[in-house]
């Protein structure tokens, strides 16, 4: 697609009048942004270049004149030449959210948030920087959310039962991903929502929900952000930038505690257990909070379908893939197989993308599932459909084998341990082990595994073998581990 297509109001809605006050704002940072952009974790375009931006809100959160520092919030679509697919729409432009310090000098300190100094337009002879880095920056969005506030497009909302004190000392979360997190005085977290796209996003509406249900395993949110940018009551105007939550002091990473415990032989199946106990109450609220839809042939078929193209494409594009794909077929061809003969499944909201990565241990023991986004690559609508729960479970199999696979040479009888505990946890709260579905469980891990190849292959060669070892289980033995 051409540059100009990408701008063409033919295939993206037009942006919002900019307020006379933020004339040429863009077009004086966008020399900045073409180049700082790209480089952020969170960027989602990278290898594409950046054809340009357009402004879909501009609000000062603390006027760009104040004395040592102005906080200057923006939604920017960054428009990008699309890879074509087969029957891809034409996409817009992802909108990212930007919080911009700005400050006539840059003190030491702030030298690594340096986004760049502005030649001209309203900034001009300022110097633009990641505002996140400054805790006086950081303050403000944190009192914007305690007392509520309403500046521009953006509102702010919170759960009055909760108490949020003045004073907390921000500091920046370290840790890579797709998001933005600030952390206040061991109290709360922040995460900001850097890509965002309108509508109810699933990191704030499912802790809610869970919240309502008196689920404890879910940090419940406290303060959230959202910009209204179309008319009231309009879904596709509403966007979610941002949720206010517990921070679980103290708490453990479960990848990160696996590995330790991995490296030291320690056993872990008895939090293996207790995880699949934790993933269990979670989809147990989820269905007293939500709807839940039964999966019949129809539903099936368009579920293998998407199956088979991703695993089809996969193997296009990693030849190791190619000589596993048809022993990788089988287990799509064993689901419809069972949804032919009449079999159904129940499907529900559900996490969407579970690993130990996205599980915390209290030092009471206590497990917590958070980030409840699902996949950010998935357009929103596919993150809020009911699944059934052996896509969450699966995803959890999965990331055992992976921190098995850490070592060398792999510990696969403790993966195998890992994997067995965890789904009899889940049998001990739901009443159901997933394991008496094999041919579900299968054909969910095989889809998660056939990703693993791709992203390996794209990002991480030397990684390729562990999602490889996993297909090779899964074409070749399709009965192993899948039996309670």
């Amino acid at each position: 697609m051409s540059e100009a297509a990408s701008h063409s109001t033919a295939t993206s809605p037009a942006p919002p009048p900019v307020a006379p006050s933020t004339a040429g704002l863009l077009t004086s940072l966008e020399p900045l942004l073409r180049e700082w952009l790209p480089r952020q974790r969170w960027f989602a375009g990278k290898g594409r270049p950046v054809t340009g931006f357009s402004l879909v809100a501009a609000t000062e959160l603390l006027p760009v004149g104040a004395a040592k520092a102005g906080l200057l919030h923006l939604l920017v679509r960054a428009h990008q030449p699309l890879v074509p697919s087969q029957g891809a729409p034409a996409h817009p432009g992802d909108c990212y959210q930007l919080l911009l310090g700005v400050r006539e000098t840059l003190p030491p300190r702030l030298a690594p948030a340096l986004i760049g100094h502005v030649a001209e337009g309203p900034l001009a002879g300022r110097t633009v920087y990641e505002g996140l880095h400054d805790p006086r920056l950081a303050d403000v969005l944190l009192e914007a959310l305690r007392s509520k506030a309403r500046v521009g497009e953006l509102r702010c909302e919170r759960d009055m039962r909760c108490d949020i004190p003045e004073g907390l000392v921000p500091r920046l979360a370290t840790a890579e991903q797709s998001n933005s997190s600030l952390v206040y005085g061991d109290t709360f977290i922040l995460k900001l929502f850097r890509r965002v796209v309108p509508g109810a996003n699933p990191d704030l509406e499912l802790p809610l929900k869970l919240s309502r249900e008196n689920c404890p395993r879910v940090p419940a949110p406290v303060a959230w952000m959202v910009a209204d940018l179309g008319r009231a009551g309009d879904p596709d105007g509403h966007h979610v930038l941002g949720v206010l939550q517990p921070f679980l002091h103290g708490a453990a990473d479960g990848w990160e505690l696996a590995l330790s415990m991995l490296s030291k032989g320690e056993d872990f199946t008895a939090e293996a257990r207790a995880l699949g106990r934790a993933t269990a109450e979670v989809h147990t609220a989820l269905t007293r909070a939500l709807p839940t839809a039964t999966l019949c042939r129809p539903q099936i078929a368009a579920l293998v379908e998407g199956m088979t193209e991703r695993l089809e494409a996969a193997a296009q594009a990693v030849p190791a893939l190619r000589p596993y794909a048809p022993g990788l077929h089988t287990a799509f061809e064993a689901l419809s197989a069972l949804a032919t003969e009449g079999s159904t499944w129940t499907a529900q909201r559900i996490h969407g993308d579970l690993h130990l990565g996205q599980c915390l241990r209290s030092p009471s023991g206590e497990w917590s599932l958070i980030d409840f986004e699902g996949e950010p690559s998935k357009p929103l609508a596919e993150r809020r459909m009911p699944q059934p729960v052996a896509r969450d479970i699966a995803g959890m199999l999965r990331s055992f084998d992976y921190a098995a696979h850490s070592l060398q040479p792999p510990a696969a009888d403790w993966a195998t341990a890992c994997r067995a505990a965890y789904c009899s946890g889940y049998a001990d709260v739901a009443g159901v082990d997933p394991r008496t579905d094999p041919v579900l469980l299968r054909a969910y891990e095989t889809d998660k595994a056939v990703y693993e190849v791709l992203y390996e292959a794209r990002h991480r060669p030397d990684w390729l073998p562990v999602p490889l070892a996993a297909v090779h289980r899964l074409a070749t033995d399709p009965c192993t581990d899948t039996t309670p």
